[in-house]
């Protein structure tokens, strides 16, 4: 267990910290003077000085940090309308595209982890989900969701579960081996209202559940309660794996905007939220990475390349206090030709950022209720 919570907080910690990798290269990169490069955040427990920049390690967990000279606008024209000279080297002294190409590089970072992670998931064996009119030698039935309140859940089903075979409880005769989505469904069906037995493996372990699909199921869900993926192992040549690794980090941003526009629609036409759908934070997003460690290295690694798409696409998004607001204050001082004002950025960032750990704070509190 403590081995399982190390490898999720320094996957996560990682991620992070390739993402300001990038700010950190692009800056040097542009010539700008990196005060500092931090793992976790201050208070400071280490620091050493190499060249003009201090590389250190601080003592809350939480992620890491690059420090530009200039990025707070101190260079900026004195109160009484002198202009300052400015130092070269100040972030704020370079071009617009220099300095929105510095923010976009965290970003881009989140992207090309992704990227990595699925072409060196694609050489060593990748688990791809196929349909069920492929014949595939081994081919599994994954669950991939569970419904609140469904009979699933009730059962103890539980997301990454693979199901080998389905058993009439009251008629052992009537069983069925699992290797396609279309079995389940069809048993499922023909067995409304009875109560079924289903073998998983869980975890590399065998065991049994068992459930009474629903005969009256809310509408969105099955008698079940239950999302299936048909899956088989597949692996690829590194020329096929490099292709393999961006166009699946490209169909998975597609999946984010995607499931992002059909919950604001529903919530625009005040359906509410899908059927089991359930927001999570920081803990949440822990609790589903450890339940991937236990599935196996490469089960794990993809998810976390979901989980570096996730964090660039929120990250892009022009919500002052991300990158993606910062490059909107980019965009209006090239349209306007002069800064968004300094305290005005300062105010909407620092409003942002109260706002986004306010409800990264609510939504931790339901994470730790649900583990409760």
């Amino acid at each position: 267990m403590i081995s399982t919570i190390l490898i999720v907080f320094f996957s996560l910690i990682g991620l992070i910290t390739l993402h300001e990798l990038g700010h950190f290269v692009l800056a040097r990169k542009f010539g700008v003077r990196v005060e500092e490069f931090g793992m976790f955040l201050p208070p400071r427990i280490w620091g050493k000085k190499i060249g003009e920049t201090i590389y250190s390690i601080n003592w809350i967990p939480a992620g890491a940090f690059v420090r530009l000279y200039g990025e707070d606008r101190e260079d900026e024209p004195a109160s009484d309308g002198r202009e300052k000279e400015r130092d070269p080297r100040s972030f704020g002294s370079k071009p617009i595209w220099q300095r929105a190409l510095i923010i976009a590089a965290g970003v881009i970072s989140f992207w090309m982890i992704s990227a990595v992670l699925m072409i060196y998931v694609a050489m060593t064996g990748t688990v791809a989900e196929v349909d069920d009119s492929q014949e595939m030698a081994g081919a599994q039935v994954l669950v991939v969701s569970v419904a609140a309140g469904s009979p699933a859940e009730s059962a103890g089903l539980l997301m990454g579960d693979i199901v080998e075979k389905m058993t009439l409880k009251n008629d052992i005769a009537q069983s069925v081996p699992i290797g396609k989505v279309g079995q389940i469904q069809e048993f499922a069906q023909a067995h409304k209202g009875e109560e079924i037995l289903m073998d998983i493996e869980r975890a590399g372990q065998d065991s049994q559940v068992t459930l009474t699909p629903r005969v009256n199921p809310p509408v969105g869900e099955g008698a079940m309660g239950v999302g299936l993926a048909r899956i088989a192992q597949k692996t690829y040549t590194w020329q096929e794996a490099i292709g393999r690794g961006f166009s699946s980090t490209w169909n998975m941003t597609l999946g984010v905007f995607d499931g992002w526009g059909q919950m604001i629609g529903r919530l625009v036409n005040k359906q509410g939220l899908p059927p089991g759908t359930q927001l999570v934070g920081p803990v949440g997003i822990m609790q589903m990475m450890a339940n991937q460690v236990e599935m196996g290295a490469n089960y794990y690694i993809q998810f976390v390349a979901m989980i570096s798409v996730y964090l660039a696409v929120f990250n892009a998004l022009p919500i002052p206090a991300l990158d993606g607001g910062r490059l909107m204050f980019l965009a209006l001082e090239a349209i306007r030709r002069k800064p968004v004002s300094q305290k005005i950025e300062q105010s909407l960032t620092m409003f942002f950022f109260m706002a986004l750990m306010l409800f990264a704070l609510v939504v931790t509190i339901q994470d730790v209720g649900r583990l409760f």
